[in-house]
């Protein structure tokens, strides 16, 4: 029994973390805090982060949180901290440093890395980057400034943003990608050319079906990648968007249990009691789709936060919503709702393409699951997005071919 003021360790400052930080001080007003982070820094919006490597935003703009937020709070923010060890056993979090912080819940908010470029030729070679976090942004633009040519290679939302990137800023750009089109879990063919066209307009040459046999470097540095396909393509840098691997080794030797993700019921807590997961970690149970999945999107995990902040301070509130990602595609908005899963057998799908705005198209694609809608995909105007989050939201059935083209034309 607990004859203290309760005490809460949170591994990971992202928005699950730091939303969940807050939601408890706001639940619990004598209780502990602490939250742990490998970064130097405060909360900051990893959405921006796009914005800002294309020269649109300072930096302090993508700041969110400073360190007096959280003094004002009272939530102890433990920068530069790796965790070694969770004991769930003896209910402790021990660190790299030293520290050994006891705990009567735990949320596991840890998120993912992104996979690195793993071919000959990139050994101890520099200005081969991931795109996740503020340090990667900033050394990404300083290497910019002094580049000429650069490859973006992936089919994933991190390499189009790295090409975006790099396009904006006047480099000589190729985006290279192993499948048929981009983001392929969502996409087909149509909505593939779409992004393709919008790319091509800002001088970017695109390649499909091809991949990086190996890097050959030069003084240390790229210069230039030859494909398996005979291809070779000049690079003074290389940006890599080849998926994430999630963070949940620091549970290895513990009873929680893992899939993908750490996997968590409708209140975000695992099958140890007292230990909760949230955001781009956790493997959750989405009542839309009927089984667990895990979602890598700055609206869920904001979502995840508030939710698990209430339940880890004694609240039971199921987590229920439809977590909408948007993010610029070059002159364009591209906004994902909900599942959004081209490769998922239950799911079925219609899309719509047609004429947009500045030469551009616009594209949408419509997700159903037993005749309700489970998500969307929005390339060009948002006309009708709200419409749609809450037709997913209602899960109103559409039966007739002649409904479901009605909600493919929403404004």
């Amino acid at each position: 029994m607990v004859t203290h003021d309760r005490r809460y360790v949170i591994i990971g400052n992202g928005v699950a973390g730091t939303t969940a930080a807050d939601t408890l001080r706001k639940n619990d007003p004598n209780c502990s805090i602490h939250l742990l982070t490998n970064e130097p820094y405060p909360l900051y919006n990893r959405v921006s982060l796009p914005r800002f490597l294309q020269g649109k935003l300072i930096e302090q703009k993508v700041m969110i949180r400073d360190f007096a937020w959280h003094e004002q709070r009272n939530i102890k923010l433990i920068t530069e901290t790796i965790v070694t060890g969770v004991h769930t056993d003896e209910q402790v979090v021990v660190t790299d440093s030293g520290l050994t912080l006891p705990y009567d819940a735990l949320l596991v908010a840890t998120g993912g890395w992104a996979n690195p470029l793993r071919v000959p030729g990139t050994d101890g070679v520099k200005h081969i980057y991931n795109f996740v976090t503020l340090d990667d942004t900033k050394t990404i633009i300083a290497r910019m400034l002094e580049s000429r040519t650069a490859v973006a290679y992936g089919g994933s939302f991190i390499s189009y943003e790295l090409c975006d990137g790099f396009a904006l800023r006047g480099l000589n750009t190729t985006w290279l990608m192993r499948g048929p089109y981009w983001l392929r879990s969502a996409l087909d063919p149509e909505g593939g050319e779409v992004v393709d066209n919008i790319a091509k307009k800002f001088g970017v040459e695109v390649i499909h079906g091809d991949e990086i046999e190996c890097v050959i470097p030069k003084d240390g540095v790229p210069n230039y990648v030859k494909t398996k396909k005979g291809r070779e393509i000049q690079a003074d840098m290389l940006g890599v968007g080849l998926g994430i691997t999630l963070n949940t080794k620091i549970l290895a030797d513990t009873p929680v249990e893992v899939r993908q993700g750490v996997v968590v019921n409708e209140y975000l807590e695992t099958n140890v009691p007292g230990v909760y997961a949230a955001g781009d970690v956790a493997e959750f149970y989405d009542p839309t789709i009927g089984h667990h999945h895990t979602m890598g999107t700055w609206d869920n995990a904001l979502a995840h936060g508030r939710v698990v902040g209430v339940n880890m301070a004694g609240g039971h509130q199921a987590y229920v919503d439809v977590p909408t990602y948007t993010s610029p595609l070059f002159d364009v908005n591209i906004a994902v709702v909900g599942t959004a899963e081209s490769n998922n057998p239950e799911l079925t799908s219609i899309s719509r393409r047609e004429p947009g705005e500045k030469g551009n198209e616009n594209y949408r694609k419509l997700f159903l699951r037993d005749n309700k809608m489970v998500g969307a995909l929005m390339i060009g105007s948002p006309k009708g997005r709200k419409k749609l989050v809450e037709l997913i939201k209602n899960q109103h059935v559409i039966e007739t071919a002649a409904e479901q083209e009605e909600i493919l034309t929403l404004k």
